[in-house]
This record gives structure tokens, sequence and C-alpha cells, in this order.
């Protein structure tokens, strides 16, 4: 009897003391069901601040790209079964930023891989020859192995869409500074079709007057584009150009690319070319005029644009 009423007393002492324990220690359940909004902007802004730096470390990163260009005829069936009568070395450097551009004499004489000594602008032709699709693969591997340059990306451009994609813009203003034989020196607009000749004129002009043709227009298209009043007619430029260019760019490239020529604007854009004095004409053994690289004043040219 006497250990059941310890046991009583034993039991009602070890409530009261829990009694006490639970009056005594705070509850905090509170604390996990509702949080803080002060606590809750803190969390976000530095989220926010992390987003931010890491799009301008995407879109301003010091990493230098390469790009082909290349502007091509169609053969008739359509197929790229050509040659390149354009090629452009360009180098996009988005934190300066720094767009350059280097065009090379469709003549010039090189060794292309797998065909041996011949034209530059034959390597896209013997490679769409051999494997369709494989022609600005070729021409970028012939960069490489003659102005060991690599280039990243490629851009074809196909001159029977050029027309389109001048006439949805409403046609390019061109400044000539001297007079050609299709056009006297000063400001021109040119539709689709005059720009076509413009850039492919062969009547008064030799490869280097088309190269520097080549890059009047292509500066005066971007002139057109970044103009506000071109802008409600890009939804149509784009799906012109969509027809007539062909690319391996990724996607998520286009933003901070687009955004360093833009930033750097038509005029800001170095443009060169290999002139008359960077090369040494003469005739092959089989009849052709073409162009001998003279690579000591090349490749300083070579190595200001792309490794500066």
């Amino acid at each position: 009897m006497s250990m059941n009423t310890n046991s009583h007393h034993l039991s009602a002492n070890s409530i009261d003391t829990a009694d006490q324990f639970s009056r005594d220690k705070p509850i905090e359940l509170a604390t996990h069901t509702r949080s803080s909004p002060v606590i809750g902007c803190f969390k976000v802004i530095p989220a926010i601040g992390l987003l931010t730096l890491l799009i301008i470390f995407y879109l301003l990163a010091p990493t230098r790209t390469n790009i082909l260009l290349l502007g091509i005829d169609r053969a008739p069936e359509r197929a790229d079964l050509s040659r390149s009568d354009t090629i452009i070395m360009m180098t996009v450097l988005p934190p300066r930023p720094y767009v350059g551009m280097l065009s090379i004499p469709r003549d010039l004489w090189v060794s292309v891989p797998g065909v041996g000594e011949n034209r530059i602008n034959t390597a896209h032709f013997y490679a769409e020859l051999e494997a369709p699709g494989s022609g600005p693969l070729r021409v970028m591997e012939t960069i490489q192995q003659n102005f060991d340059v690599k280039m990243d990306y490629y851009v074809r451009i196909r001159f029977d869409g050029l027309q389109q994609i001048v006439d949805v813009l409403g046609g390019v203003d061109i400044q000539i500074d001297h007079p050609t034989a299709l056009y006297t020196a000063g400001l021109h607009h040119l539709d689709g079709t005059q720009s076509l000749a413009f850039v492919r004129d062969r009547q008064g002009a030799d490869d280097f007057s088309r190269i520097e043709n080549g890059q009047l227009f292509f500066k005066a298209v971007w002139n057109e584009i970044r103009d506000p009043s071109s802008w409600p007619r890009l939804p149509a430029f784009m799906i012109a150009l969509r027809s007539a260019v062909d690319t391996n760019i990724p996607i998520w490239q286009w933003p901070r690319l687009a955004l360093a020529v833009l930033r750097a604007g038509a005029d800001g854009i170095d443009a060169r070319v290999i002139s008359r004095e960077e090369v040494s004409p003469f005739t092959t053994s089989g009849g052709a005029q073409v162009l001998a690289p003279i690579w000591e004043k090349i490749n300083p040219l070579v190595n200001e644009i792309f490794n500066q």
C-alpha cells in the first residue's frame, strides 16, 4: 500500500514539473508557421543581384567570337553548289565593344584542304560537290590553315534572297564616295534589285571594288535596322533573313553578339580589306589570273584585328 502511495506522489510531482516546464518554455510554433516580410525581402534582393550579375557577365564576358561570313549564288536547281563570292572574317569582342571585319579577295591563291593550291572561293564549291552542306565548314578549315585564325561559327547568305531582305526594309541608303559604272558619288537610295546589282557589279568594278561595295552595303543595312522608323518592318525582315541565311551560331549566342554590334554601331565597325598592296597578281600554269598573298603584309593586319 505504501508503494502505491509513493508512486502516486511521484506521478503527481512529475505532472507538476512538466506543467511548470511547459509554462516556462516559450512557444515556438508561430515562428515556424509565419515568415517575416523583411527577411523574405532580404532573401529576394541577393537573388536578383546575382541574376543581374550573371546576365551582365553573359552579355559582356571577355570571350572573343570569330564568325565567317559567306555570300553565295545558288545554282539553278537551288542547291548550294557554288563558289563563295563574298568571304569575310569577322570577330566580336563584347566588353569593348569591338567588331572587326576582314574581307578576302575571292581570287586569293591559297592551299585548300583536300584540293591543293586554288582560289579561296573554290573551297565552298568542292566541299559541296563532295558532301552537300559541308561548304562553310571547309572554308572555315581553309581560313584556319592559311590565316591561322579559328572561325567559331559561320553565316552563309544566299544572294537570291538579298533582294527581298532590302525590299522589306523599304530600301537602303548608301553613301558612295567614288563614282562607279552604276552610280555617281553621293547618297543613293537603292531597292532590292539595285542593291544586288551594286554588290555584284561586274561592269566597272574589280574584286577589290566589289569588296568595298559589299562593306558599304552591309553598313547601309545595319543603319536601316537601327533606324526606329524601320522597326515596324523588322518582323518581315526577320522572315526574309531566315529564308536567305543559314548559320550554325547557337541561339543563346545571338543576344550577346547583337548587343556588341549594336553598341559598336555601323560606323564603329573596324572594316578592313586585303588590298592590292597585300597581294601579287600572277597567271597560273592553267592560264588563270589569280592573286598571290604577300603574307608578311597580311599577317600583321590579321594579328591587329584578331589578336588585340
